[in-house]
């Protein structure tokens, strides 16, 4: 199982010009992934724009969405334009996480109606492929094609036709960032609907877990779930590993559970944590050899 590090983007009133900082050292502890949050109406960066920045200081970590949310953005091939220039400017190192989003002030704000969105989903995914496979073309000619499976398409989502999108359209799926029995389940799922369609090897499954280490963490991280939770802050909070202890424990019962990644989302936007949680993973034995994996 692959271990990342998230970016603090969607930290409030955090330092976002230290995000290359917080990336280019994230790479060089040997993480193996750099993930982003996405929210509408909230104090964060935009997804994509987060993922340029952390390309710009980074050479070879994946980029990770976990997840962008699609129907709200409505345009489809603005969408894809901007996921293949993340793509292209990385050298290839975005895989895409999609999902439709849950919160409903977020389609507020955007004007866009909370019915119809999975066919709306379908629909947009569809026209970003074709896209990307060099099939709209304009005046000027094509957009630019990029490589087969590039970049790389997961998709979130707990009910049957999220399963089935993430077996057809893309590589896998991307868990909850709680709730171990959702974990279990979703695998069991995604599993089936892989099987159903015959499609070779297995699905990757990636999930976050957020995490905060030092001195008063646990009130760090009571702090920033609260505000970005709201109601739900107690079930996140209860997988949200604040000693060594508890993210062994939690690495290790991902892991039984089906997880190929698992990527540790900030509660601060304090660049040291990286090197306290590169420092924990050491000591578990989690070591950048070639990259931090727990076997």
């Amino acid at each position: 199982m692959r271990i990342g590090m998230g970016l603090p983007a969607a930290v409030p009133e955090a330092d976002v010009t230290a995000l290359g900082e917080w990336a280019a050292t994230a790479e060089r502890l040997g993480f193996c992934s750099l993930g982003v949050i996405d929210r509408l109406v909230y104090d964060n960066l935009d997804p994509l724009v987060a993922l340029a920045a952390a390309a710009a200081r980074t050479e070879r970590v994946e980029l990770l969405t976990t997840v962008l949310n699609v129907p709200y953005r409505q345009n489809a091939v603005v969408l894809a334009k901007q996921l293949a220039s993340v793509d292209r400017l990385s050298g290839g190192r975005l895989t895409a996480g999609l999902a439709l989003g849950g919160w409903p002030e977020d389609y507020r704000a955007s004007e866009v109606p909370q019915r119809g969105l999975g066919a709306a989903m379908d629909a947009m995914v569809a026209t970003m492929q074709a896209a990307w496979d060099g099939k709209l073309a304009g005046a000027s000619g094509p957009m630019p094609a990029l490589p087969p499976d590039r970049p790389g398409l997961l998709f979130g989502g707990l009910v049957p036709a999220a399963f089935t999108r993430a077996a057809t359209a893309g590589q896998g799926w991307i868990a909850p960032s709680f709730g171990i029995e959702q974990v279990i389940d979703g695998v069991a799922s995604m599993r089936k609907a892989w099987d159903r369609i015959g499609r070779a090897g297995r699905p990757r499954v990636v999930t976050v877990r957020y995490f905060c280490f030092g001195p008063d963490a646990d009130e760090h991280a009571e702090h920033y779930l609260r505000h970005y939770y709201l109601d739900y802050v107690d079930l996140v909070k209860a997988d949200t590993p604040t000693t060594p202890e508890h993210l062994d424990a939690e690495l290790r019962r991902l892991r039984d559970a089906g997880a190929d990644d698992v990527v540790l989302m900030p509660c601060t936007d304090d660049v040291a944590q990286v090197g306290i949680a590169a420092a924990v993973l050491d000591g578990l034995g989690i070591t950048a050899d070639p990259e931090r994996t727990l076997r």
